[in-house]
């Protein structure tokens, strides 16, 4: 069974608090848990030092028995130098979809008959 290094959420309604743990990859998000690794508050400001807390020990050991990070907690553990994170990049989600460069195109062609039209 796969271990996974995941937020679970916890905090009230539209005050996100989260515990990083350590879980199986098939329990729950706020579920069943291995063991609590840390803390993370995305409401306090990122320069401060009580935002992410993390046992770094913990971390690591679970690291080298292989344990997988999710995405999120991989950004943690790269900013506290426990690992290292490719960021990924992918120019064509950025483009617009089919729809909307149809419309692009039929607002140009608009644009030029109206344009030939008063010239």
């Amino acid at each position: 069974m796969s271990v996974k290094l995941r937020l679970s959420r916890g905090g009230a309604k539209k005050r996100p608090y989260y515990y990083i743990v350590v879980a199986t990859a098939d329990s729950p998000r706020d579920g069943r848990y291995i063991e609590q690794i840390g803390t993370f508050n995305p409401m306090l400001k990122k320069d401060n030092a009580d935002r992410v807390k993390l046992d770094s020990d913990r971390a690591k050991h679970w690291l080298s028995v292989g344990a997988q990070p999710t995405d999120r907690v991989a950004r943690i553990l790269d900013a506290a130098g426990l690992m290292k994170r490719t960021p990924s990049n992918n120019p064509e989600k950025a483009k617009p979809k089919k729809k909307a460069q149809e419309r692009t195109a039929a607002a140009a062609d608009k644009a030029a008959k109206a344009a030939e039209a008063a010239g």
